[in-house]
């Protein structure tokens, strides 16, 4: 049994998003493979207590190395402030670490941040190497920001983009490895387009997933209740969600109204913003505001569901393979991101036009969906078929166990390995 090293500077059993992703593709990769993991300190009491209460295949494969620099080397980082500054020096400080503590392995895999702007330092060691999943917010119109969250918003935007361009352009590192991967896993489209080098060694598996759901009735609380999961950031368009929900609900007979609901789950800094839009808009009464919650609560928020609205401009989505292993249709903008994941099987994809005519486009999908029943029925059918054939964490597993298999087999051959896209 081969060994594989992986670096999960995010990895936690009991959170969601990025370290969530991390554990659920770890605990696939220990299924086949030997793993040794390295993650940060703040990780292992979590870690350690999982293990201690869990048994599950592959469990006996996993070995945890724990690193972090000392305190008063990081005393800057708080939080999310510095965290992309600190992930860099943590990677760059990896095969350092490796090197004192003799780790042997086979393949390295560089599993996660999940950006395309900050390189992997893995490739110094010189065995085969995988780098990914990795992502790249795609950029979207200026109206988009400045008209519903202000200049101050659409500034931050410009900078961070200007950042990664700066990555992109001058980072030695960065195209470094970009040129000592064998393989880049990809989560959507633009990762390739971004950066041209890499598109011969780019395989598309999109890093969000979820596990199947058992079988449980929860009574609606209304007729149709549209979900929409999340932070409250300007990426993610809940002003979208609200202002078309706001058209569509002003369409409606007052008895309808009492049968429709907006429930927007999550919390973040835009929240009051987005209240002082709804009063604005008058649909206050149609909207249900509920903070995050424990997930077997949100498992059933989705599946009392009827349609899961999520504009957002990101290039992933964790919530798209949740709503869709709930068998919820999908309403999203058709963009690299949870475009990319929806197709016409199992929802309905808006494209970018002036701000107004999204909303109002987006809007036009809510009544359809409302009136027509047999299509909701049909689309959550395909949601479900969508999730299974595509977002199990099982899929990607075996996606990267064949992946694994053919990369050692050839690593001492000069011949190139064509592995399909998936």
């Amino acid at each position: 049994m081969k060994t594989i090293l992986l670096t999960c500077y995010a990895v936690n059993p009991y959170k969601g998003s990025e370290d969530g992703t991390a554990w659920n593709m770890l605990l696939q990769i220990a299924r086949h493979h030997r793993v040794v993991a390295i993650t940060r300190e703040n990780n292992q009491a979590d870690i350690a207590r999982y293990l201690a209460e869990h048994r599950f295949p592959g469990r006996d494969n996993l070995q945890f190395y724990y690193f972090d620099w000392p305190y008063y080397l990081r005393f800057w980082k708080r939080k999310n402030r510095g965290a992309l500054l600190y992930f860099y020096l943590w990677q760059a400080s990896i095969p350092g670490f490796i090197r004192r503590r003799q780790i042997a392995f086979d393949l390295a895999h560089n599993l996660n941040f999940h950006n395309d702007w900050t390189p992997t330092f893995l490739g110094q060691l010189g065995k085969p190497l995988v780098w990914g999943p990795v992502g790249h917010h795609p950029d979207y119109p200026a109206e988009f920001i400045r008209g519903p969250y202000g200049w101050r918003a659409l500034w931050l935007h410009r900078l961070k983009w200007w950042t990664k361009r700066c990555f992109w352009r001058y980072d030695p590192f960065l195209r470094r490895a970009q040129n000592q991967a064998q393989h880049v896993l990809a989560i959507n489209s633009q990762v390739a387009r971004r950066s041209p080098r890499l598109a011969t060694k780019v395989r598309r598996l999109p890093a969000v997933g979820a596990n199947s759901l058992p079988e449980r009735t929860v009574t609606p609380l209304v007729d149709f209740e549209i979900l929409s999961v999340g932070r409250f950031v300007p990426l993610k368009g809940f002003d979208l969600t609200i202002r078309a929900f706001a058209q569509f609900y002003r369409g409606l007979s007052a008895a309808e109204r009492g049968q429709v609901q907006l429930t927007l789950v999550g919390k973040g800094p835009e929240r009051e913003r987005l209240r002082a839009l709804a009063r604005e808009l008058s649909v206050e009464a149609g909207i249900k505001w509920i903070e995050w919650i424990e997930q077997k609560d949100l498992w059933d928020i989705y599946r009392r569901a009827a349609l899961f609205c999520f504009p957002s401009h990101e290039g992933a989505g964790m919530v798209v393979p949740e709503a869709l292993a709930a068998g919820l249709p999908i309403l999203c903008l058709d963009n690299p991101g949870p475009g990319e994941f929806v197709d016409a099987t199992c929802g309905r994809k808006v494209p970018y036009a002036s701000y107004e005519t999204t909303v109002a486009a987006l809007a036009e999908q809510l009544r359809l969906l409302y009136h027509d029943r047999p299509l909701r029925a049909q689309l959550a059918l395909g949601a479900r078929q969508r999730h299974a054939t595509t977002f199990t964490w099982e899929r990607k597993g075996e996606i990267l166990r064949v992946l694994y298999a053919e990369m050692l087999a050839a690593e001492n051959s000069p011949s190139k390995i064509e592995i399909p896209v998936g």
